[in-house]
């Protein structure tokens, strides 16, 4: 279970920090790019980000694992992502790590959908292609059964799917649940553990002229079954892109791997659904612009069961 510790963090802070710890940075302008579940990210000058642990406890570790593994994964891939280029260590200003990245531009996907199917469909393919490589034995473990067998997973959709039913915010919850009961009744993945984003959500990719531009938060990076990840497709592209996105993705999925993605995707639509319903009502943790995708995806999902 997360573990909520807000804190106050400010510009004078940062720039504080960066005074302390890497003052040739200090005197570039800083100001609030984004607060997410565990990180804020506050743009330093036009091409960094500084990225704080602010409301988790986990997230030290997180920013700890970016810093270790993006600098090897990043030239690797097609499309921008926040790359680390310092570690900030704690201190008696804030007691915890920090890092500076790259600053990668775009307008998240849940206030800015990509609207170019086809575009969109060969980005997230060959992105996914390029990261879904074998990973090493020391690579990190999924948090929260991410790229683990989808039984695993069953207690969460109960609860997420009651929850959504109980809202009145899903109206055919025995479509929903068939969806979810192929995918556990898929095979398990058999191949190598390979890297894997495991947080694809419209919020953490980037968009920009109606298509993807760039990957952000590899804070779940874990090693395990693609499927996770796979669950982008309906998730992310607009109607009318999947065959596209599949015909992207090489080597072509298998359809086990494809029942346990719009598994994955049901779980995410869920989240999104209840996530953007406490937006809409101004319940702590809310963001109402998870809201739409989450519902069109469960639409796409429910429609093709």
């Amino acid at each position: 279970m997360t573990t909520h510790i807000q804190m106050d963090i400010t510009a004078e802070l940062v720039r504080d920090l960066l005074r302390d710890q890497h003052p040739d940075l200090a005197d570039r302008p800083v100001s609030l790019g984004a607060r997410g579940w565990d990180n804020q990210l506050w743009r330093l000058g036009d091409d960094l980000a500084v990225r704080l642990p602010w409301a988790t406890e986990g997230a030290d570790a997180l920013l700890r694992k970016e810093h270790t593994w993006l600098p090897v994964l990043a030239p690797g891939l097609p499309l921008p992502v926040p790359v680390p280029q310092r570690l900030g260590e704690p201190s008696d200003r804030l007691p915890r790590p920090w890092t500076v990245t790259t600053w990668v531009p775009g307008a998240p996907a849940d206030r800015a959908p990509a609207t170019r199917p086809e575009e969109a469909a060969e980005a997230l393919g060959a992105f996914l292609t390029a990261l879904h490589q074998p990973a090493p034995a020391d690579a990190p473990v999924g948090r929260y059964g991410r790229g683990g067998p989808m039984a695993a997973l069953a207690d969460g959709f109960d609860r997420h799917l009651a929850s959504a039913v109980g809202r009145g915010l899903v109206a055919e919850p025995d479509a929903v649940r068939a969806v979810w009961e192929d995918a556990v009744a898929a095979p398990d993945w058999a191949g190598p553990a390979l890297w894997l984003h495991g947080d694809l959500h419209p919020a953490n990719i980037l968009t920009e002229d109606g298509t993807f531009c760039g990957v952000i938060d590899f804070g779940e990076l874990c090693a395990g079954d693609p499927a996770c990840d796979l669950a982008a497709a309906w998730v992310l592209l607009p109607d009318g892109a999947i065959d596209r996105f599949h015909a992207a993705y090489r080597p072509a999925a298998d359809p086990a791997a494809l029942r346990r993605a719009r598994g994955w995707a049901v779980l995410q639509a869920l989240s999104g659904i209840l996530i953007g319903d406490a937006g809409v009502h101004g319940r702590p943790g809310g963001k109402a612009t998870w809201g739409p995708p989450a519902h069109a995806a469960l639409r796409r999902l429910t429609a093709t069961a």
